[in-house]
């Protein structure tokens, strides 16, 4: 590595500095021949600021600016970083004939983010023993964007997590002239909505086509002064209008996808065609299958059919492809997209991971490419974000895209009225896309005891109903049913709720479980909406109903479907040929 531009100190590249340290099981980065250092000589570096426009490495000197979306922001390097790092961690124990030596253990935080494909890589390194250098040197690379109240504002550890993964197809970079639209500060070309499941067994990632036609809402919109601007909204216009037109940001692209699928989305993460080339080759090329030849001359890509490896601009070439695949369509190129992901996934897993000098080079890399919302705008609070979504095991990772029909100018597309709902409310509804054994059935059977006990009578029932979904009125159509069509008397409109939610919930106490299981019955809310509290309910107290984005009107049950729809997927785990 450069040392001016890239952190390195005395002609020592950090990556080729890692030790195991048999007390902890981590690598360490020692940047000191000469020495071992002491523990407890980490310095904690000065304070951290932000700069517009400008990134500085851990020398202080300032890198050019890049090419980003106005209200975009690249963190700026801690000024005592780089001093501050080189101190380093404990020196191994010493051994004996009288002490047997400690067996190093697999950290978990090194398992984080298998299911990345690399645009989350970054966080690979984070729990492995960094040195408050290398820390520093990440953190700098972070890009951020304040998207308001369209995200989440931490990280959680109840609950599904939903992310957007974006990619655009701004030009900037070397090599990027043939590809996207020149001039064009990049639009929603590869989105991904990530969905990780409450229980952390499984998760979904939903390619969104570019060309889905849809109505975009109104967009408030953060500018690089703090106001905020509202970036009106358009009806039937593509989806990949909702980032870059008009100065539409990331948040824009977030309440779009939470307005066609019923879905919040709790986080953003972005990266342009850079970064395809510098992570496939960060991890030393990705595997692909090619069922067929492919020979296009506007990219020069030439490939032959079978298994190989591309990176760098092959691996752009390949993702950005449509000729040569099925009808040479948008949809053709999503798989293909998938395909690649998930091997890059693979990859990462059987090769990377354990190799100190490739985890650098990815989370450098990574860092450098991403661009994410603020609530996850640093190093620790990714960590955190990794913590959580590194429990799924690669065989439960799902690719697959919404379910789409040919619009009639054959350019386009819109949803499948069928299919697309009901993919829509299994994600809705945490239900897994793929068999997930043990764990979803104990989730099953707990559940499902909710719903088995005796019955109050309906004129028994107490509920507040409170509306937490997009639909106007919802609180008082649904109170009115209860009360003139199933006898639910003692029954109240609490009107809109605190904040908008994705699942219809009904909290009650443990002497008011006879009362959730009637109304359970009577609204066909499925178990997982139940949400049983530790305190009994005094006198007349009544239950909490809060309507949902599942909410389709009174008296229409809130159940996900009863099967997987007939979609296509493509399974992390699994290589398979593209087509």
């Amino acid at each position: 590595m450069d040392a001016q531009s890239r952190g390195q100190a005395d002609d020592i590249d950090p990556a080729d500095q890692w030790v195991l340290n048999p007390q902890t099981g981590n690598y360490e980065l020692r940047l000191d021949r000469s020495s071992r250092q002491s523990t407890g000589s980490r310095s904690t570096g000065a304070a951290s600021s932000r700069s517009t426009g400008r990134r500085r490495g851990p020398s202080g000197d300032a890198a050019p600016a890049t090419d980003v979306p106005e209200q975009r922001a690249r963190r700026a390097a801690r000024a005592g970083g780089a001093a501050g790092g080189a101190g380093g961690r404990g020196t191994p124990p010493p051994t004996g004939p009288g002490r047997r030596k400690r067996k190093p253990q697999k950290s978990r935080k090194k398992k984080a983010m298998l299911w990345t494909g690399g645009i989350l890589a970054c966080v690979l390194v984070v729990g492995s023993g960094l040195a408050y250098y290398v820390y520093e040197r990440l953190n700098g690379n972070l890009n951020t964007v304040d998207v308001g109240d369209a995200g989440s504002k931490g990280i959680t550890k109840d609950g599904p997590v939903n992310i957007l993964l974006l990619g655009t197809d701004k030009r900037t970079g070397s090599g990027n002239e043939g590809y996207g639209d020149k001039g064009s500060s990049g639009h929603a070309d590869t989105t991904f909505l990530f969905h990780v499941s409450e229980d952390r067994t499984n998760a979904t990632a939903l390619s969104i086509p570019r060309d889905l036609i849809t109505d975009i809402p109104d967009c408030p919109t953060k500018k690089a002064d703090g106001s905020t601007e509202i970036v009106r909204g358009s009806d039937g216009v593509r989806f990949n209008e909702s980032f870059g037109v008009g100065g539409r940001d990331p948040g824009c692209t977030m309440r779009t996808i939470k307005q066609i699928t019923g879905v919040p989305v709790d986080h953003f993460m972005m990266a342009d065609f850079n970064a395809v080339k510098t992570l496939s080759t960060a991890v030393g090329g990705v595997e692909i299958c090619l069922a067929k030849p492919i020979k296009d001359k506007e990219s020069k890509l030439d490939l032959p059919a079978g298994p190989q490896k591309v990176e760098g601009e092959d691996a752009l070439a390949f993702v950005r492809n449509r000729h040569g695949l099925g009808n040479e369509s948008d949809l053709d190129r999503i798989k293909q997209q998938q395909q690649f992901i998930a091997s890059m996934i693979r990859q990462m897993k059987e090769d990377t991971l354990g190799n100190p000098k490739k985890m650098f080079a990815l989370a450098d890399a990574a860092t450098q490419a991403l661009t994410v919302d603020s609530a996850i705008g640093d190093i620790p609070k990714l960590t955190a974000l990794a913590e959580e979504l590194g429990k799924i095991d690669i065989k439960h990772i799902s690719f697959m895209t919404v379910p789409v029909v040919d619009n009639t100018d054959g350019a386009t597309v819109i949803l499948d009225k069928v299919k697309a709902p009901q993919v829509f409310s299994m994600i809705q509804n945490d239900v897994s896309f793929t068999e997930v054994k043990k764990k979803e059935s104990a989730a099953k059977s707990k559940q499902a005891a909710l719903l088995k006990g005796p019955r109050a009578d309906a004129s028994d029932v107490r509920v507040d109903v409170y509306n937490g979904s997009d639909t106007q009125g919802a609180a008082q159509k649904t109170l009115d049913w209860l009360q003139n069509n199933q006898g639910v008397l003692k029954s109240t409109n609490k009107s809109n709720a605190p904040e908008k939610i994705a699942t219809t919930t009904l909290e009650y106490a443990p002497n008011q479980a006879d009362q959730a299981r009637k109304l359970a019955d009577l609204m066909g809310l499925p178990a997982a909406a139940l949400k049983p509290g530790t305190e009994n309910a005094e006198g007349t107290q009544a239950m909490v109903l809060t309507l949902g984005a599942d909410f389709k009107g009174a008296g229409v049950p809130i159940t996900g479907p009863a099967k997987v729809p007939d979609v296509d997927k493509v399974e992390a785990d699994k290589q398979v040929c593209a087509k």
